[in-house]
């Protein structure tokens, strides 16, 4: 088997512990040649290049080098397209076979699908793993065969499912990697990014935080959220440890993970949703989309201090407080009647934490267009939320310290702005019902 390699593929799985993926390739019997690629794809997508995320995963990429120094090996990254990657690497090394842990989102499995095909045509085997959550694709499904959508009976099914298998940890042997002399990663300058402000640390469980995560979760200003939205999305923690935890410690926060697979499996089965409301019926709705008035939020403008302040916080720094994230969220799509679609694409350029699947799924949830979503006659009003959750008003304060001094006319009333979403949410279902009939 001399000078014979399994390339393992990182991709969402940005850590050496406890990777089913790559454990799998470590037992092969093969060595191990370790990849990275910035996906150009993805990455010409961005809204610039000043972007924590690829700063966030460069910080991790360096952190497994470095790991992988010490046992003599070194990881090989790259910038361009997977298929055209693959295609020279093949070329230069005698690959027996690609393994990488399973991306349920649309674009990352047509990308898999065309490099599965370009392996196979050179009879180089594609295997993918499941890693990124406790089940998928079809693993919590109903009776009958069809996924659920609705999230309780999900929630219970997926809880029946789990068992000690499900959690066990995927460790073994790292030594197995190709031996190859110690290199450095690509840096940000030759990929055409810039340094951000990002301190990057390891993830870790805040026990403490979790203990008391139902107690505490939605008060922004105490911020007794694990802020680990970021290392799940790119896998620098396992899921199998962080539900374990979850189980130990606290069950609501194991309700937010299940959410996650939730949403996961959702965009898995019904890919339209990207661009589409779950519920087609929606897509009558006769939104405003007043431009002026969507930059207003977008700037933290709208005269309504928690929902300024909550903007404010995700553009001074890629994340906002959970519970806020629904203020601003129904705000945009009740009381400015502006397509959740765009407040969706807004949050995509700005979280740090930014996963197309929760993204997608809990902006349709404020927009009652998702499933298992709030009724459309569910509208936040943010005064009233500022009373049961910042009463002290310490978390506008911080983020909106001008407010008092230095008030902005609110751009809409609410009471006048809900009476105008309900009309207009019941005028779009109704003709579309009167359509169907």
């Amino acid at each position: 088997m001399e000078n014979k390699i399994i390339i393992f593929w990182f991709r969402r799985d940005l850590r050496l512990e406890d990777n089913v993926g790559l454990q799998k390739a470590l037992a092969s019997g093969y060595p191990v040649l370790p990849l990275f690629i910035f996906d150009t794809d993805i990455l010409s997508r961005l809204d610039s290049t000043y972007d924590r995320r690829v700063d966030y995963i460069h910080h991790s990429l360096q952190a497994i080098n470095s790991q992988l120094h010490v046992s003599g090996s070194t990881l090989h990254t790259f910038r361009g397209s997977p298929k055209d990657i693959f295609e020279k690497l093949i070329q230069t090394h005698q690959v027996q076979a690609v393994y990488c842990n399973r991306d349920y989102e649309p674009y990352a499995n047509e990308r898999d699908i065309a490099v599965a095909q370009l392996l196979n045509k050179k009879g180089i085997a594609f295997s993918d793993f499941k890693d990124q959550v406790i089940f998928d694709r079809a693993e919590v499904i109903k009776s009958n065969g069809e996924p659920y959508t609705v999230f309780t009976p999900y929630a219970k099914k997926w809880r029946e499912n789990l068992n000690a298998t499900s959690l066990t940890p995927m460790n073994g042997d790292v030594n197995n990697f190709w031996k190859e002399t110690a290199t450095d990663i690509i840096s940000l300058e030759v990929m055409g990014f810039e340094k951000t402000d990002l301190k990057f640390e390891a993830p870790a469980l805040p026990l403490d935080i979790i203990k008391n995560y139902g107690l505490n979760r939605n008060f922004p200003a105490m911020d007794h959220t694990t802020h680990l939205g970021i290392a799940l999305r790119f896998g620098t923690i396992s899921i199998r440890h962080c539900v374990s935890i979850a189980l130990q410690y606290n069950d609501t926060w194991l309700s937010e993970l299940i959410w996650r697979e939730f949403f996961m499996q959702i965009l898995y089965h019904f890919p339209r949703v990207v661009n589409n409301s779950f519920k087609p019926q929606y897509d009558h709705i006769q939104w405003r989309n007043n431009e002026s008035e969507f930059n207003l939020w977008c700037e933290g403008k709208t005269g309504y201090p928690i929902v300024d302040a909550g903007m404010r916080q995700l553009n001074q720094t890629g994340f906002m407080h959970n519970r806020v994230r629904m203020v601003t969220a129904s705000f945009l799509c009740k009381h400015l009647l502006i397509d959740w679609r765009w407040g969706e694409a807004y949050f995509a350029a700005k979280l740090n934490d930014y996963d197309l699947s929760a993204n997608n799924g809990n902006w349709q949830w404020a927009a009652s267009t998702g499933c298992d979503a709030a009724p459309y006659f569910r509208i936040f009003n943010p005064t009233i939320q500022t009373t049961k959750f910042d009463k002290d008003l310490k978390y506008i304060r911080r983020w909106n310290p001008d407010f008092e001094h230095n008030p902005i006319e609110p751009i809409v009333i609410h009471e006048v702005a809900r009476k105008r979403a309900l009309e207009i949410y019941k005028r779009g279902l109704d003709s579309e019902r009167a359509r169907m009939t």
